[in-house]
Formats: C-alpha cells, structure tokens, sequence
C-alpha cells in the first residue's frame, strides 16, 4: 500500500482502538516505518478520539466508582486466601449483631480519609451481593428494576426518600427498596451513616 491507500483505508483507525488482526497489524507496522509521516496522522486520529470522548463522556453514578474499588480489594482478598462466606439474608428481622463477625474485623473498617461514599464487599455469591458501606453526605437517585436493595443501618442515621415518602432511620433499623421506583439517601447524622447494604436478584 502506497501512503495515499493506507491513509484511506481505515487501518489507521483501527491501529488506534487496538482492534486490527495480525496481518493487518503488521501492515500498518511496516507503512509507519516507511513513512514517518503517518505518525502525525496517528496523533490527529488520537486527539479527534479522545475529543469526541469528552465531548460525549457520562458522568457514571456517584456509587459506581466505591463499588469497582470494593470489587477490586474483594477480588485481591481472594486471591490472598480469603474463605468465601454467605452472610444471613438481610431482612425485618436481621439484628446488627448477626455480621458482628465481619463487622469485628480489622480489614472491614472505614478509612481516616473516606470519600463520600466508601465500601467494603463482605461476600459475593450468586444472586447476592452483601457489602459494608459508609455514606459521609448520602447517595444519588437511584433505582432498581432486577435487585431488591435491602438495608440495616449500623452506625448514625439518614433519611432514605423512596419516590416522595420520607423514611428516618437510625442505627438498628432496616428497610427495602422497592423495584422500578426512584430512592436516595441523606445522612443526618454528625457521623458517616453506617449500613450493611444487600443486594439480592428479584
């Protein structure tokens, strides 16, 4: 290929998402060694990318980034011989004294410097997801349509506004969030509220 073809051909394209197979690869190795020119063009198309990413970048919601960093320090626990363990279900009648064992322990406590929102995954089972989260200020709109999102306040308190009804909780109470309506959470308590949060597939 000429410069004017492989400039045309779209391969340049491809050689910036990192999506070429391998003879087409080792095309466009060889055309950048031949034509040091094609260097530039690569930057232009890298630039134009990463324009058209910002230009159209989605804010992801405010509890997604404390959940893959859970996922992150869960996945290394693992690794380093965690036991996996299957929390009782959260429910009316679930006492804070039933996670007393994950809450004792050393590696199941909040930062000094906490975000907004930190987590910490207790355990990871098909159709359950059970995690200790800590809300300094409270947590964005949210709503579930495949989940049941169950809750038991452990430390402080916060009001959880499930469509237009308020509901205050405070240290010991629990609650559900129902399906397909929009919930957030406000802390109105001096302290991080506390929560054993439990996500279980509808």
């Amino acid at each position: 290929m000429n410069l004017k073809e492989i400039r045309e051909s779209g391969l340049l394209e491809l050689y910036v998402y990192g999506s070429l197979e391998n003879e087409e690869l080792v095309l466009v190795v060889e055309a950048l060694s031949k034509y040091p020119e094609l260097k530039n063009d690569l930057e232009e198309i890298e630039m134009a990318l990463l324009q058209h990413a910002e230009l159209y970048a989605v804010e992801p919601h405010g509890i997604v980034k404390p959940f893959f960093l859970a996922t992150l320090d869960y996945l290394e626990r693992l690794k380093a011989g965690e036991i996996i363990t299957s929390p009782p279900l959260v429910n009316k009648q679930s006492k804070i004294s039933d996670y007393q064992q994950w809450l004792d322990r050393a590696d199941m406590q909040v930062p000094e410097e906490m975000d907004a929102i930190h987590a910490k995954i207790i355990a990871h089972e098909p159709g359950k997801i059970t995690a200790l989260v800590w809300l300094r200020f409270g947590a964005p709109d949210e709503i579930h349509h495949d989940e049941y999102e169950n809750f038991l306040i452990v430390e402080g308190s916060c009001t959880i506004t499930v469509g237009d009804q308020e509901h205050h909780l405070k240290a010991g109470d629990y609650m559900s969030m129902p399906l397909h309506i929009t919930h957030s959470v406000r802390i109105t308590s001096p302290i991080p509220c506390k929560i054993i949060l439990q996500r279980v597939a509808a």
